[in-house]
């Protein structure tokens, strides 16, 4: 491996970028209201000024991507994607202790929506290439370096829209690494645990239809749309999943009770009757890395009926919030049918794959190996996310996928609870971490 490039200058440009990133408000609201293209253009003239050519597509106006290649030294060797979105989730500035988009630097942190989902990581991918560009650094695999609209709702507009009319851009490219994962969990005083997604479970988020009979509130009414939808929510919400343990997950699970002293085997997990609430019982803070996991889930979400208090309407509408696990399609498509019932018809308002990717492959190895050899105490483990990102749609492209958006954080600092919640931020010393972690990654992959 080359010396690394990874000066002064790079780790001041990484909180610069971060700051002044989470500055261009690309609140992502739903239904088309987002506006991506500031960002795009910020990201895009800093690529230029590192030498590469990227290229802006919408196939919205206003909802721009970016895609540049960074040329690697072996033109046999496979393609690597890294992937960062623009977009963010919205935030209530009266919620924050300081204004969401200020991107302000106060006591060593950057706050602000976006500072770990995910514009610290788009920061990342920026400092590292502009770093080797001035150190004439030129890793073995071509980079594919793309930034993404819309990956806070439908994708439609940006990874979905990329893989299914610009394929070509990601030509060789065979795995990625993007969000959610390399990331400190303190599980103990002295258990530093990294967690590196090689999963997902799918999105199947459903639009429940409950038809009846109009009438007077004040009159008997067995058709009831209300009541058949709220019967319906109310099952689909107390129902208890089974356990469903996909590869991705029983790996985890395997590290983390090593780790805690647990004596279980591969054959244990796959026994009949093999108590997984019991395990996640004794793995004490870790078990929140798989226990929404282990099973599907499905969470109502949403519920629109009627238009004045002494009318029965005649339909009522609920969304349900569906994740569903590897392999588990049929399965979870027949147990919905059995909670909606006769009464109430259920559709996908949008669905997604679920993912996985091996953890006992050489790329798991090196990304294993990039953090502990910033970390030596590091304990890095696999685990399958409980939402998703943009890796489904560049699956499609078979770019098999990881969450890999590296940070040190200290003790007390809960990573988990600030996406999408209030106070988001990130220290800088994760910053300068994540730098020169995916710079050792990306140069050895």
């Amino acid at each position: 491996m080359t010396e690394t490039p990874i000066d002064a200058r790079a780790l001041d440009e990484v909180v610069t970028f971060t700051s002044e990133l989470i500055r261009i408000d690309t609140t992502n609201r739903g239904g088309g209201d987002c506006r991506e293209r500031p960002a795009a253009e910020y990201v895009a003239e800093r690529l230029v000024n590192a030498g590469l050519d990227p290229v802006l597509l919408e196939r919205t106006s206003g909802r721009t991507n970016v895609v540049a290649r960074y040329e690697g030294w072996d033109p046999g060797a496979d393609a690597l994607l890294v992937h960062g979105h623009l977009d963010v989730v919205p935030a209530e500035p009266a919620d924050w202790t300081v204004h969401p988009f200020s991107g302000e630097i106060r006591d060593g942190v950057v706050w602000g929506r976006g500072a770990v989902d995910m514009k610290n990581m788009d920061a990342m991918v920026l400092a590292v290439v502009r770093a080797w560009a001035r150190h004439g650094i030129r890793p073995r695999r071509d980079i594919v370096i793309a930034y993404t609209a819309d990956e806070e709702a439908s994708a439609e507009d940006g990874s979905g829209f990329l893989a299914a009319e610009h394929a070509e851009l990601f030509d060789g490219c065979t795995e990625g690494i993007s969000e959610s994962g390399a990331y400190t969990f303190h599980a103990g005083p002295d258990m530093a645990l990294y967690p590196v997604a090689a999963g997902e479970r799918g999105t199947a988020w459903m639009r429940l239809t409950a038809d009846g009979r109009a009438g007077h509130g004040s009159k008997v009414n067995r058709e009831n749309a209300v009541t058949r939808l709220a019967a319906a929510v109310a099952r689909i919400g107390e129902h208890h999943w089974p356990v469903r343990l996909t590869p991705t997950v029983k790996a985890a699970l395997l590290e983390l009770a090593a780790l805690h002293g647990i004596d279980v085997t591969r054959a244990d997990l796959e026994t009949v009757g093999f108590d997984v609430d019991e395990l996640l019982a004794k793995l004490g803070p870790a078990a929140k890395l798989v226990e929404a996991t282990v099973r599907n889930s499905s969470n109502p979400t949403m519920l629109n009926a009627g238009y004045k208090l002494n009318v029965i309407p005649g339909n009522a509408t609920a969304y349900v919030d569906g994740r569903i696990l590897p392999g588990t399609d049929e399965e979870f498509h027949a147990t919905m049918d059995a909670l909606t019932g006769p009464d109430v018809h259920w559709d996908f308002y949008h669905n997604e794959i679920a993912l996985q990717a091996p953890v006992d492959s050489p790329t798991f190895a090196k990304l294993r190996a990039a953090i502990e050899a910033f970390d030596p105490d590091a304990h890095v483990v696999p685990f399958c996310m409980s939402g998703g990102t943009d890796a489904k749609q560049f699956a499609r492209l078979g770019i098999t996928g990881y969450g890999f958006s590296p940070l040190k954080l200290p003790p007390g600092f809960d990573y988990q609870a600030l996406f999408h919640g209030v106070d988001e931020r990130v220290p800088v010393d994760a910053l300068h971490f994540g730098v020169r972690v995916l710079d050792h990654y990306l140069q050895t992959a």
